[in-house]
């Protein structure tokens, strides 16, 4: 079992926030997007922090309860339950449990419910569905060992961000760079804007004029 994380500062976590999932995933090579089934129970929910990973049954909860035990604060939990939809692994309980232990959110491969009382809660939590239908306890699984959701690998520790747009997923080893890349897209980004308000187009703040007489679109 491996997971230490790279310390992130609270700079660092609102750098991350405000930059957004779509400017970290495009500045860092357009990779690390989870599929767009995972999204945030609230659209005002952001989140930030290493991942704790959980690789579990389908509809049976035990390893998140073990992992409860485990995880540190700051941590995101991933839990890989294999994308069922027929169960919803977690609740407010297990919510008021991970708020205790100062994690900072989850997502989840799969469903989860009392969904109105996580968002009265304020906790971030990123799921493919909801589910009423509850769980078992009685089958084993992993913590902190590499899982996949969709066409995405996430290791123990690396950066979580999610927000409205969905989840992406940064390496430790490449975050300054894809932060540094994030802020200098953020900058010609807004030189574009303030250019568009003051008369340009995007096609030419693009170079799209070649584009269009390839495809006959003068």
């Amino acid at each position: 079992m491996i997971n230490n994380p790279v310390p992130l500062s609270a700079q660092t976590i609102d750098l991350l926030k405000q930059l957004g999932t779509a400017t970290v995933y495009e500045a860092q090579g357009a990779f690390g997007a989870l599929d767009s089934g995972i999204k945030p129970l609230s659209p005002t929910m952001k989140m930030v922090g290493p991942a704790f990973t959980i690789d579990m049954r389908p509809a049976d909860n035990l390893m998140i309860h073990y992992a409860l035990l485990h995880a540190r604060p700051g941590d995101v939990l991933v839990i890989e339950c294999k994308g069922f939809m027929e169960a919803g692994v977690w609740g407010d309980v297990l919510t008021t449990q991970a708020m205790t232990l100062g994690l900072a959110g989850i997502v989840v491969n799969g469903a989860v419910r009392d969904a109105q009382a996580i968002v009265d809660l304020h906790f971030p939590a990123f799921a493919r569905g909801l589910s009423i239908k509850g769980t078992g306890k009685h089958q084993p699984g992993a913590i902190n060992i590499p899982v996949t959701i969709g066409d995405c690998v996430i290791h123990p520790g690396d950066i979580v961000i999610g927000d409205r747009d969905g989840v992406v997923i940064v390496p430790p080893a490449t975050l300054d760079h894809a932060i540094s890349q994030s802020v200098a897209r953020e900058e010609k980004e807004s030189r574009f804007k303030t250019a568009i308000e003051q008369g340009a187009t995007t096609a030419e703040l693009m170079h799209l004029a070649e584009t269009f007489r390839r495809f006959h679109l003068e």
